[in-house]
């Protein structure tokens, strides 16, 4: 069986997720009607969604579940206490610049206050059946993915969390893993991080990799799984240094003598040009040349050639005039990496004309769409309770995750 994940890595607000304040008011106020009038229904949880999908959430699902599921002891209490909790958090951000010392203390304040919440805290987690597919399982529309069984009282004010999850990993691996079927086995770089929130960065990055991607661009986006980013020089070390690309890859090899050395060539606007010279100058240091010309310009390259086709952008023939150049002045070590507007159609037309592409750069591409997860009571103390238009479903995929 496949491990997962160690609930530590996902570094979750715990206090938080206890007390609702990122859950949806009316599944916080759900649970709290049931404890009010001491009703404690069993209920089976049923998760699914609506695609053709790669799974991807599940173990940080579960963790919200380990760590949240359960009640306080005394409410009024833990009120009070989580509203001073969340008022040192405050404080210590304001305070984090202008008086560090200060900060120190507002932070130690911020942790007594969750040690008393954690005194009143009663978990609630031991007491549920949870059943779960793995991280990276392909899946069907409609198929369930998870089953929590036990107490509603105690998971209630959770629902919105693991959905969200489970939607923002699964919408990442799949969009990631359609790119990496397309490129044939060739390698997917994962470039997304400047098209959304950084906060996002590391589950983010586990997904892509769920999904196959070989490379990330940030350390962040590397941390869940244990890697390091990688990528090229920018364009903006290139303009630093006056515009000249072969000064500014050998100021970059010369700093970072370890890293695989790649070339981004395409800021004079002549890919096939630059990358002969940055190969002439650096030879067997050059790992590979970067083609990323903006879909709104023409190589100079391509310019003599233009006829039926579209020339804009990186095109088949523009990658084809590079791998050709390259070639025949001996440098046929050095790898060619596409990016700029990439996505499965785009990849999958390149390999049917077999473009020599070694790699894939996807940004945007990566982050679109939705893949939303549903949740739905489908049992009542075992027996069938479910809305007009659901039902229990068990999937024989599913692998206990913890029984009571």
């Amino acid at each position: 069986m496949p491990k997962r994940l160690d609930d530590h890595v996902f570094d979750l607000p715990v206090q938080e997720l206890r007390r609702g304040y990122r859950s949806d008011i009316y599944f916080w106020r759900e649970k709290i009607t049931l404890e009010t009038h001491d009703l404690h229904p069993e209920v089976t949880m049923q998760v699914f969604q609506k695609k053709d999908a790669v799974l991807c959430g599940i173990d940080e699902a579960v963790a919200v579940l380990k760590l949240a599921a359960g009640r306080f002891t005394d409410y009024e209490k833990a009120y009070k206490l989580f509203d001073e909790l969340i008022e040192h958090k405050s404080k210590a951000r304001q305070l984090f610049i202008t008086n560090h010392k200060a900060y120190l203390n507002a932070i130690e304040q911020k942790m007594a206050v969750s040690a008393k919440l954690d005194d009143l805290w009663e978990s609630g987690f031991e007491h549920l059946d949870v059943k779960a597919l793995y991280d990276g399982d392909r899946i069907a529309p409609w198929e369930t993915v998870m089953h929590i069984t036990g107490d509603a009282s105690v998971f209630a004010h959770l629902e919105t969390v693991y959905l969200g999850i489970l939607a923002r990993r699964t919408k990442i691996a799949s969009n990631v893993r359609g790119v990496v079927d397309a490129a044939n086995g060739k390698i997917v770089l994962y470039f997304p991080a400047r098209f959304d929130h950084w906060a996002v960065q590391g589950g983010d990055g586990y997904a892509a990799h769920i999904g196959g991607a070989t490379g990330v661009s940030t350390d962040a986006q590397a941390q869940w799984w244990g890697a390091k980013a990688s990528g090229t020089v920018p364009h903006a070390l290139i303009a630093a240094v006056g515009g000249d690309t072969v000064k500014a890859i050998t100021l970059f090899g010369d700093a970072y003598p370890d890293v695989d050395l790649v070339a981004l060539v395409d800021f004079d606007n002549d890919c096939v040009g630059t990358s002969l010279k940055c190969c002439e100058a650096l030879g067997d240091r050059l790992w590979g040349v970067r083609l990323d010309t903006s879909n709104t310009l023409v190589d100079k390259s391509i310019i003599p050639l233009m006829q039926n086709f579209k020339p804009v952008g990186v095109t088949p023939q523009l990658v084809e005039m590079t791998r050709k150049t390259l070639d025949t002045n001996g440098f046929g070590h050095v790898k060619i990496i596409v990016s700029g507007g990439f996505n499965p159609d785009r990849i999958a037309d390149f390999e049917k004309l077999a473009v020599p592409v070694d790699a894939y750069g996807v940004g945007s591409y990566l982050m679109r769409g939705v893949n939303a997860f549903t949740a739905d009571v489908v049992l009542l103390n075992g027996k069938p309770c479910a809305k007009v238009g659901r039902a229990y479903k068990p999937n024989p995929r599913l692998e206990v995750v913890n029984s009571r």
